[in-house]
């Protein structure tokens, strides 16, 4: 392609002239779309002195605008989860309820009394937000919202036992998501690690051997092993008597949750979850917990426990760079409001999910497959398991139903499903496409439906 043929390639001003940029223009700016024309002329410039043909000038404004669209697309999209996992890490964990992002748009439309006392007129403080209800619900006596739960075993570790030792037992060393891991949270806080016992097995005796050996312990820390279980030849020391030897020694014990369950999980059918509650009444002065795992709220950690431990994490240093913003404080509100008016499983996403029997679960898989069948397309409905997920309940499944659909090809079925608008996640077993009601929101089920027939009369 000669110099000359490249020069009639229209110039960005040129182009700017078409109505479709002028839109652009005024949808995302001037500089924005020169830029974006300019990008798109220098790759057209480039593609031609390789042999490519001359686009024309409407070719040239529709790269442009898919160019400017691309490039400012947000990355962060809702998606419709049907792969059965109820509370999936990656897809944001928990749903919030209707009155959870209710209370966001309240106090994300203006100002808010954030930091304000609105009774004396001066300064209060956001620490007091969500507290009141914390303790009427755990029975503890101080509670702290920060941003995850991370950061609030990372708060409580720094200032309670820097430089000083912590006694763990070493079946609790575990690792979750993330790569996120307990010692190597101990170590940033300044923590120094004493493991006890073994992989498998953990005495009474293992604990007070290191107590008594060691003579600057500041912690007992339980870790909840969250996302796996042991099996077989096993033995751990329960929280109450963790307290119970901590005390003999003047040592007070501290347990990462992890997930937060505030309800009793074994009613569902589930094996049973330590609750805050029970971790508060066996006496805990620090209890961590996630606030958008089992609680089912916004992402944030929580540390509820004895007023002498909890009331200093609030003064140190490093809870304000933890501290949570007013839309979570605003949404974990209305979160603790629904079980303190014992709603949970009616309001609270995933409870109704937990919660929801499995002849439900069938009635909709087979209004799906109803639906489908209306729009000439046949499936199936199956057995199945869903999962708890979110590093809760390691193992756990709740039994459930189904909707199969048969494809020569499943994993370009479950692509094309993730990649369009709104996004699908399924599973694939047995060479079929699985989709799972139990973590579909019911409103997302006429939307669900049009996106399965569309990529079935194209796959």
């Amino acid at each position: 392609m000669s110099t000359d043929e490249l020069r009639r390639l229209p110039g960005v001003d040129r182009l700017l002239g078409d109505a479709a940029l002028q839109e652009m223009r005024a949808r995302y700016g001037h500089h924005l779309t020169v830029t974006a024309a300019r990008e798109t002329l220098a790759q057209v410039r480039d593609a031609v002195r390789a042999g490519a043909d001359l686009p024309t000038e409407g070719t040239l404004v529709a790269q442009v605008v898919a160019h400017l669209r691309e490039r400012l697309a947000p990355t962060l999209h809702p998606v419709i989860n049907a792969s059965g996992v109820i509370i999936h890490t990656n897809l944001g964990r928990s749903p919030l309820s209707a009155d959870a992002r209710a209370a966001i748009e309240s106090v994300a439309a203006g100002y808010s009394n954030l930091e304000y006392d609105l009774s004396s007129g001066q300064r209060g403080q956001r620490t007091h937000h969500a507290e009141r209800l914390l303790l009427e619900l755990t029975g503890a006596e101080s509670a702290l919202v920060v941003n995850n739960n991370a950061g609030a075993v990372l708060l409580a570790l720094t200032h309670t036992a820097r430089g000083r030792d912590v006694v763990i037992s070493r079946g609790q060393l575990v690792e979750i998501g993330g790569g996120f891991r307990v010692p190597d949270v101990m170590r940033q806080s300044g923590a120094q690690l004493i493991e006890v016992g073994t992989t498998n097995r953990t005495h009474r005796r293992d604990y007070e051997q290191a107590l008594a050996e060691q003579p600057d312990v500041a912690l007992i820390l339980r870790a909840h092993h969250s996302n796996f279980r042991l099996v077989g030849f096993t033995s751990e020391v329960e929280l109450a008597e963790l307290v119970e030897i901590g005390a003999a020694f003047g040592v007070p014990v501290m347990d990462d949750l992890g997930s937060g369950a505030l309800l009793d999980t074994a009613p569902f059918g589930l094996a049973h979850e330590p609750t805050v509650q029970e971790s508060v009444a066996a006496g805990a002065a620090l209890v961590c917990f996630s606030g958008d795992k089992l609680l089912g709220g916004p992402q944030a950690g929580i540390v509820v426990g004895q007023a002498d431990f909890v009331e200093p994490l609030k003064r140190h240093p490093l809870a304000r760079a933890l501290r949570p913003d007013k839309t979570c404080l605003a949404a974990l509100q209305a979160t603790l409001m629904h079980y303190l008016k014992e709603e949970a499983t009616d309001c609270i996403p995933i409870w109704r999910m937990i919660s929801a029997p499995v002849e439900q679960v069938a009635r909709r898989a087979q209004d799906w497959q109803e639906r489908l069948r209306q729009a000439g397309r046949e499936t199936q409905v199956v057995d199945g398991r869903s999962t708890v997920g979110g590093g809760s309940l390691p193992g756990e499944t709740l039994p459930t139903r189904l909707l199969a659909l048969d494809s020569d090809n499943p994993d370009r079925l479950a692509a094309a499903l993730r990649t369009g608008a709104p996004p699908i996640v399924a599973r694939i077993g047995a060479d079929q496409l699985l989709l799972d009601p139990r973590t579909v929101l019911p409103e997302e089920d006429t939307v669900l439906l049009a996106r399965l027939v569309g990529e079935l009369e194209t796959s």
